[in-house]
């Protein structure tokens, strides 16, 4: 059996303020500091997009850095984008009511 690494991306796009982050392979605690990082490197952006394609896992702890960031964010006003989410990921998300929080095309 392949194990896979997990990973953190980030990159940001100054013509419109955007920071993008992707979480390759299981959303846990172990990425707490890479996912932090990233959208603590560039400052404040106005806009997250957090690219969950290549996401095989996600535990609370997860949901938890998600909140982390929407604080970081702005909280209420904050504009984050959640996308390529698979079936299992989203299940987990509506059962929290991620939906209500994120945008979640």
């Amino acid at each position: 059996m392949a194990v896979t690494q997990s990973s953190v991306s980030h990159s940001f796009n100054g013509e419109n303020n955007t920071s993008s982050i992707a979480v390759k392979g299981r959303f846990d605690f172990s990425l707490h500091q890479q996912f932090r990082e990233s959208y603590e490197r560039e400052g404040k952006s106005t806009r997250y997009v957090v690219d969950l394609n290549e996401t095989t896992y996600m535990d609370s702890s997860a949901l938890g850095m998600l909140l982390l960031l929407r604080d970081h964010a702005g909280g209420e006003n904050a504009d984050i984008t959640l996308s390529n989410i698979s079936s299992d990921v989203r299940k987990i998300l509506a059962i929290s009511n991620f939906d209500k929080l994120f945008k979640i095309p």
